[in-house]
């Protein structure tokens, strides 16, 4: 009988070994989780471009607030580009705030009613310089609320990419020539 115990407990302990090298083998082929938003693109650049070269501005009070950035003003640099096909202007925010730090994307039209009352109309994100995304709202002639991240996911990727695109045409090109 201990011959077929020993037995058992061998099996056991190989059965154990087998499906734990298994498990490491598949960690091992998978790459580390994702993030929600996988498509993450480095903003720093954009960042340090926007805080050197942008102009002084400051983003309402109502939507500072929305974003969870503070309840007042909220004091930035800016880089704006407005669209002449659609009349949207997208802008790349960055809190000179030293307690409020985030970057804002918006894009946003500029609307003025037959009563003469001026708004804007469109989505703005709140972000950081590795491009996580951490809130959504949605701007209106009503005001500003928060919606789904997901709601507007793949504007977020596209102003990113606008932002991204636009400092590489601004940047001079570092790589050398060949010399002759």
């Amino acid at each position: 009988m201990p011959a077929a115990h020993m037995n058992t407990v061998s099996r056991s302990t190989l059965f154990v070994f087998v499906i734990s090298l298994a498990t490491i083998t598949l960690k091992a082929q998978n790459p580390a989780p994702t993030p929600p938003y996988s498509d993450q693109a480095d903003l720093s650049k954009v960042e340090e471009w926007v805080l050197s070269q942008g102009t002084v501005e400051s983003i309402a009070a109502e939507i500072a607030a929305t974003l969870g950035l503070g309840s007042d003003r909220l004091p930035v640099k800016l880089k704006s580009f407005r669209t002449s096909n659609d009349g949207i202007s997208r802008a790349f925010a960055v809190s000179t705030n030293p307690i409020q730090k985030g970057i804002v994307l918006s894009a946003l039209k500029t609307i003025a009613d037959n009563k003469m009352r001026i708004y804007s109309l469109g989505t703005a994100w709140l972000t950081d310089r590795s491009g996580t995304l951490h809130r959504t709202i949605e701007v209106d002639a009503s005001g500003v609320r928060v919606v789904s991240n997901n709601s507007h996911a793949g504007e977020f990727k596209d102003i990113k990419a606008f932002f991204l695109k636009k400092l590489k045409a601004t940047t001079p090109n570092t790589t050398s020539s060949p010399s002759p």
